[in-house]
């Protein structure tokens, strides 16, 4: 079976971030068929049509990451029912210029991660709404929020909950589905 590459992004630059803990926890759960990197969008600087011209370095090797992927996961909390404001840089850094959309086609998996009941349930939906634009087929089912996720870890950030642990496994295996399915050969 061919090994494919997955770009992990977080949309949490927090350093002790429950999506971080969460992508980290995917990634030791992930079938072996599936590569995973986390591909930090901490040094993005802000989308600026004037800088097309003449991108950013830090532009250039994070479209470069996307355009090598086989696919990509998203992780994500909830900032005032939306995705926060680094991943939609890093969405529309990764779009532009025009014509140049380094997520195109690629699939993906969205994971929304939060400390409330609602379980990051808007941002997990607008960031659907994004990456329906730039062309990345997302997967449908299962839809992957993950609420309490205070809860969830030791003071080492290591996933405790078996529950949490098993649905997320059956989250890698679905997505594992759906990049062979999905992904450009």
């Amino acid at each position: 079976m061919k090994k494919y590459k997955i770009a992990v992004i977080v949309g949490s630059l927090r350093k002790e971030s429950f999506n971080l803990k969460t992508a980290k926890a995917l990634i030791a759960l992930a079938p072996e068929s599936l590569s995973l990197e986390l591909l930090s969008i901490a040094g993005l600087p802000m989308f600026n049509e004037d800088l097309e011209a003449t991108p950013p370095k830090e532009w250039v090797a994070f479209k470069e990451k996307i355009s090598s992927a086989d696919g990509l996961l998203f992780l994500t909390p909830e900032y005032n029912r939306s995705v926060p404001g680094v991943l939609k840089n890093a969405i529309d850094v990764g779009s532009r210029p025009y014509g140049k959309n380094s997520w195109d086609g690629k699939p993906g998996a969205i994971v929304s991660v939060s400390i409330g009941g609602i379980s990051g349930f808007g941002a997990n939906h607008h960031l659907r709404q994004s990456l329906t634009f730039v062309n990345v087929p997302t997967m449908a089912q299962p839809e992957a929020y993950i609420g309490g996720a205070a809860d969830l870890f030791d003071d080492k950030g290591k996933l405790t909950n078996e529950s949490t642990k098993g649905f997320l496994k059956s989250i890698m295996a679905a997505f594992e589905k759906w990049v062979h399915t999905n992904a450009k050969q």
